[in-house]
């Protein structure tokens, strides 16, 4: 992911302009479970001598809302209103290095540190205030930027005023005193978005929005299918065009011109030879044996008991497999980025989930050395994991140093498809058993491609084996390229959707083989208080009524724990028999992400969440033959429209024990079970892959009893 580097004084006072820069140290903002930030600094804060508070961030912001809750926090623990806080983030010139904005990581990771950091400095600037007051600091308390002595408050002073004429940098080390929950005046209360005003007026900035002196706009030739070789290229009629630069170095080929409409008749004016692959490949529906029948080895990721002699002993014994297709990314906004080659240094704007690891890949690039390299992040529209390798960014670079002049690429639709890094195909196979009681006595799984977010399931079983081969950590004795045509990565909680699919609808089957409501039959295997009350929360707010599946009632219920938070949902579904169409009336998610700190945001994310796992759960599937990537619009990718969208009732399970959690992922991880086990309930047809077309809906209606 590349490594950090470190800053100077001098650097900080450049960078914040003066005042008070208050810097902390790897030892305070290490979080439990958290990736080390570097040791060197890993957030800082400056205050202004107008009082304005700047934070600087690695993250970014791609509409998750993470940009107004981090200042939430940092506006906390620092004592000042929201309004004052300014954002920089996702600037590898000015902000402290990150690896990376993707895991529903910046709430639960970043945020403690970035609370210790602003708690960390309100002790600096109350000391401060001490001495300019002349009394202790345990007689001062501070209120929107203002230091005042209790008893007093006559006699008082801003932060602004702490930092007039100040040129100061204060590292702290010692770990931070957090205010509690109860004493909250800024987090915990619905915020307006910071960028709201922006995205609704058409003010904020996009990659593709940016724009340079002098700029050209690069069209690239791209091959026809996955793993074609380039044999041949004709680029004399393009070259011929008036004000059109065609530029070939290695495997890059394009067009570059002052308008973007003339860069693409220039492309078109180009004459290709490909080489094929040899291969034909596989298609949507052999490619889970070859998943299967790869050289894998299969891991063990979790181990209880015996569940291979558990088996011989239980009463009735369930034997599953479940599928799921690639899935594109189909961000709202296509991967851009501008480039441009000043003074030695390179500047790259560029939508992108990574901008330090995507500075160290253009630096590489361009032979260069990272500090030589800045990378700036506007706005995302969207990423969903699919915007972290940057491909456009190193292109975008690698023709800005070629021709001397900025350089936007910015990919069509069809760009955005063909080189997506797609939600891997995945395959899931279940044994599982029950004894004469109708408990669960023993659970063997076994996932690939999927990897291992998702498979740790909190029910009580006490036998259990869980073995993985592909998808992350996973892809041992073959490369992830051996096991696909074509490239993959994570996508929204990255094989939780798979796995929590799989397990969810196993629960379902056993709880109608047993006789038992499904509510009941997890409730029966749930020690865990916490999800119990996550679980209880949603069925009591759906109106659950308890019935053995199916009740022909149309109605569903799943339950899981993704990214330190819990959550659980109920789903009522309208099934055409004939047509096998299925229509989604209404769902319930509760969520337990501890302490929500902008709870109107937190409940968005669940909405959003949901609303995005309609996709793959009923619509999204790529279609494709070898390499070569049929889908190329969403005239033939089907994402849900805004008539897909039942009702939604988002619900927070109010946990202020617990630090923030990840709120943005959990939902859609239990959006499939949910919905294929409303189906069942309605219909009695058990469905095993995703997503849930019509045709596939209509067969299993067909096929069930047989």
């Amino acid at each position: 992911m590349g490594e950090p580097h470190s800053f100077s004084r001098r650097d900080f006072f450049r960078l914040a302009g003066g005042g008070i820069v208050v810097c902390v140290g790897g030892a305070a903002l290490a979080a439990p479970g958290a990736p080390r930030y570097p040791a060197e600094v890993d957030a800082y804060l400056a205050i202004g001598a107008d009082g304005r508070v700047t934070v600087f961030s690695g993250k970014i912001e791609m509409g998750q809302g993470v940009m107004t809750s981090l200042a939430q926090m940092a506006a906390e623990e620092l004592g000042v209103e929201l309004q004052s806080i300014d954002m920089v983030m996702g600037d590898t010139d000015r902000c402290p290095w990150d690896m990376g904005t993707f895991g529903s990581m910046s709430t639960r990771f970043f945020g403690p540190a970035l609370r210790a950091a602003a708690a960390e400095a309100r002790v600096v600037l109350t000391d401060l205030a001490a001495r300019r007051l002349a009394v202790p600091r345990e007689r001062l308390t501070v209120h929107a930027g203002i230091v005042s002595v209790s008893g007093d408050p006559r006699r008082q002073v801003s932060y602004g005023q702490l930092a007039r004429g100040a040129r100061l940098m204060r590292r702290v080390d010692a770990a931070a005193v957090l205010r509690a929950a109860a004493d909250f005046e800024v987090m915990g209360r619905s915020a307006t978005r910071l960028d709201a005003h922006g995205k609704v007026t058409g003010g904020a900035l996009y990659a593709a929005d940016i724009r340079r002196p002098g700029q050209l706009y690069a069209r690239i030739l791209r091959p026809p299918v996955h793993r074609a070789q380039l044999r041949s290229v004709d680029t004399s009629a393009a070259a011929a065009m008036d004000g059109v630069t065609v530029v070939r170095r290695d495997d890059l080929v394009a067009v570059l011109h002052a308008d973007p409409q003339r860069a693409a008749a220039a492309l078109a004016a180009l004459r290709a030879e490909w080489q094929q692959p040899g291969e034909a490949g596989p298609d949507p529906d052999s490619i889970f044996a070859q998943l299967q029948g790869a050289p894998l080895t299969m891991a063990a990721s979790a181990q209880r008991g015996d569940a291979v002699a558990a088996r011989t002993r239980a009463a009735r014994v369930f034997e599953s497999t479940y599928h799921k297709g690639y899935v594109a990314h189909a961000p709202i906004e296509p991967h851009a980025a501008l480039a441009e080659v000043a003074g030695g240094r390179v500047t790259v704007w560029a939508s992108t989930q990574t901008p330090f690891p995507t500075r160290e890949r253009i630096a590489q690039a361009l032979a260069l050395a990272p500090e030589r390299v800045r990378v700036i992040t506007p706005f995302l529209g969207g990423g969903f994991g699919g915007k972290s390798a940057d491909r456009q960014a190193v292109e975008a670079a690698r023709l800005a140093q070629i021709s001397g002049r900025p350089v936007q690429v910015a990919w069509e639709r069809s760009e955005e498809f063909f080189y997506d890094r797609f939600d891997p195909a995945a395959v899931v196979t279940l044994v599982t058993g029950l004894d004469r009681a109708g408990r669960v006595t023993f659970w063997d799984f076994a996932g690939y491609g999927a990897g291992e977010r998702g498979t740790a399931h909190v029910y009580d079983i006490p036998d259990l084996r869980i073995r993985l081969a592909g998808g992350m950590a996973y892809e041992q004795a073959a490369a992830p390229q051996q096991l696909h045509p074509f490239e993959v990565g994570p996508w929204r909680a990255p094989g939780a959707n798979m796995n929590v699919f799989a397990i969810e609808s196993q629960m379902d089957l056993m709880a109608a083989a047993a006789g038992v409501d499904p509510l009941e039959f997890r409730l029966q295997h749930l020690r865990d208080a916490r999800m119990r009350r996550v679980l209880e929360t949603a069925a009591q707010a759906f109106g659950w009524r308890s019935a053995a599946a199916p009740s022909r009632r149309g109605v569903g219920v799943a339950c899981a724990s993704d990214a330190g938070s819990y959550v659980a949902a109920c789903a009522q579904v309208a099934v055409d028999e004939t047509q096998g169409t299925v229509r989604v009336l209404r769902v319930v998610c509760a969520e337990d992400l501890g302490i929500a700190v902008n709870p109107e945001g937190a409940r968005m994310q669940i909405e959003g969440g949901i609303t995005m796992g309609l996709g793959y759960a009923l619509s999204e599937e790529l279609q494709f033959r070898g390499g070569d990537i049929l889908d190329r619009s969403f005239a033939s990718y089907h994402l849900p429209r805004f008539s897909d969208v039942p009702h939604i009732e988002a619900i927070l399970v109010r946990n202020d024990e617990l630090a923030p959690q990840g709120g943005g992922e959990p939902p859609i991880t239990i959006t499939g079970a949910v919905l294929a086990n409303a189906i069942f309930d309605a219909t009695g047809a058990r469905q095993t892959r995703l997503p849930m077309t019509a045709a596939r809906v209509r067969a299993a209606i067909a096929a069930r009893g047989v």
